[in-house]
């Protein structure tokens, strides 16, 4: 199965309001960036245990790790979960850019250090999202 199904299969297999913004937000970052390297991770380790909620993945970049070891990944991910939904932006070498950048302007979600979760698209400034998303998946120059 392809990447782009297994999106379309994770999405459509979502309650239909979260399915619909879900959809939404996907067709938003594509929007941004549609040559963007597509993920899915389906939140399995590599034992085959589930250890995360499923993601979808936009970008490409290397992560690197504190004992040296580095490995590609994406640079946004979309994620739905019981309360909503997450917005993941890897990479980050400040762990506050997120909260001090955009949270005054985003609307109801909490901000941690690479992640945005919230309720709901309602609840959040749309375009606020766009500009964190259009941000992160700019090349670097």
């Amino acid at each position: 199965m392809s990447v782009r199904e297994q999106i379309d299969d994770y999405i459509g297999d979502q309650s239909p309001a979260k399915s619909n913004e879900l959809r939404d937000l996907h067709r938003r970052i594509l929007a941004i960036s549609p040559d963007a390297e597509l993920w899915f991770l389906d939140g399995r380790d590599d034992s085959g245990k589930v250890v995360s909620n499923p993601n979808i993945g936009y970008g490409s970049e290397t992560l690197s790790y504190a004992n040296g070891d580095s490995r590609a990944f994406y640079k946004i991910g979309l994620s739905a979960n019981t309360s909503g939904m997450s917005i993941y932006v890897m990479g980050l070498k400040d762990k506050t850019y997120l909260s001090k950048t955009y949270a005054a302007r985003l609307g109801k979600a909490k901000i941690t250090g690479y992640c945005i979760r919230f309720k709901s698209v309602k609840e959040v400034d749309l375009g606020v999202l766009e500009e964190i998303v259009a941000d992160a998946l700019r090349p670097a120059s």
